[in-house]
């Protein structure tokens, strides 16, 4: 598995990442085609075997002080081998700023535990957050390496 800059080349391998990744929830076209063309989102998918096994993207807020991870997403069929976790870091890196934040879906106990071995900690719940009505966790980890 290698993890290499995503472009507009892949719309439609993300495309059919985020339906298989969050059904209800997956981004738009619009929103795909955003996020793999403006500047400054970085913007990384996990190649195994010539597919696109994972994505990762986010938005560096230097002005804030911390970085938002977008959205991050892992093929079924490539799930448990620990590239979810690489596309975390690897995205981490790239963000450049002291703290990352990112949303979960209350409900994603796989995730949250990912998320919490890995530092991050809740910082808020925002109501309602998804299309469904469910709520979304936000949580936030100070990455020391960006400090």
């Amino acid at each position: 598995m290698e993890i290499v800059p995503a472009t507009l080349l892949d719309l439609n391998a993300l495309r059919k990442l985020e339906h298989d990744s969050f059904d209800k929830d997956a981004w738009s076209l619009f929103d795909l085609i955003a996020v793999l063309t403006f500047p400054d989102v970085i913007r990384l998918k996990a190649v195994e075997d010539g597919q696109m096994a994972g994505f990762v993207a986010g938005d560096p807020r230097p002005r804030d002080g911390w970085g938002w991870i977008a959205t991050i997403a892992v093929d079924p069929r490539y799930r448990r081998r620990g590239i979810g976790r690489a596309l975390l870091h690897a995205c981490e890196a790239k963000l450049n700023v002291p703290r990352s934040r990112l949303t979960v879906r209350i409900s994603n106990q796989v995730a949250i535990s990912m998320y919490e071995k890995d530092g991050y900690v809740t910082t808020d719940i925002w109501s309602g957050y998804y299309n469904d009505g469910e709520d979304g966790m936000v949580m936030e980890k100070v990455l020391e390496r960006n400090l």
